[in-house]
């Protein structure tokens, strides 16, 4: 049974950190790509950042890149996602999600590319 499992969101302030992991279980990584996405209320759903797992390429959106750092533990079967400096306009819902990098290529950030999402979990920034 394929499974992405959020974890990690919460209440930070503005400035602040947060790290959320993306437990993957039930299919090998070596052949997909991870991506993370957000969505805010009343606003589509946002590429964020992906990472090849087979060789850790990194892509980044630029309201994001310098800020948030995308990463993996093979070991674990974990991606994780890194953000510093938040801001308020980072409140969202965040997900991590998979496709299938040996069919589309690296990097995507489309959400109807992706095949497997999480649940999500809420990233709130206020002071």
């Amino acid at each position: 049974q394929v499974q992405l499992v959020e974890s990690g969101g919460g209440l930070a302030q503005p400035g602040g950190s947060l790290t959320l992991s993306c437990a993957v279980s039930g299919f090998s990584l070596s052949y997909y790509g991870i991506g993370w996405f957000r969505q805010a209320p009343g606003k589509e759903r946002e590429g964020l950042s992906c990472i090849s797992y087979g060789d850790s390429r990194t892509y980044y959106v630029d309201s994001v890149k310098g800020r948030f750092t995308i990463s993996r533990d093979n070991a674990k079967n974990t991606v994780y996602l890194q953000m510093d400096s938040l801001k308020f306009e980072d409140t969202a819902v965040y997900y991590c999600a998979a496709y299938r990098l040996d069919i589309l290529g690296f990097p995507r950030w489309e959400s109807d590319e992706f095949d497997y999402w999480g649940q999500g979990t809420q990233v709130t920034v206020s002071s």
